[in-house]
C-alpha cells in the first residue's frame, strides 16, 4: 500500500515538465512547464510525482525529461 505514504518517501529523481499539450486528458492545470518536480514512484508508462496541487499523481513520462545529477 505504496499510496499511503507517498508523501513522506525518498525522492527517486527529479524530472522537468517539457509540455503540457495533451490529447486526452487535462494536465495544464497541474504540471507547468519548466519546472522541477520530486518522482515518488515510477513504472514502465508513469512518473508519479507531487503535482502544484500538492498531491501525487501520476502522469506519462513523455511529459518529462529527467534531470541531470
Amino acid at each position: 500500500m505504496i499510496h499511503l505514504n507517498w508523501h513522506e518517501r525518498p525522492t527517486i529523481k527529479t524530472v522537468v515538465c517539457n509540455h503540457t499539450n495533451a490529447e486526452k486528458y487535462i494536465v495544464h492545470n497541474v504540471l507547468t512547464p519548466g519546472k522541477e518536480y520530486e518522482v515518488k514512484n515510477e513504472t514502465d508508462d508513469f512518473y508519479f510525482i507531487i503535482d502544484n496541487r500538492g498531491k501525487v499523481g501520476g502522469y506519462y513520462k513523455h511529459y518529462f525529461t529527467e534531470k541531470a545529477v
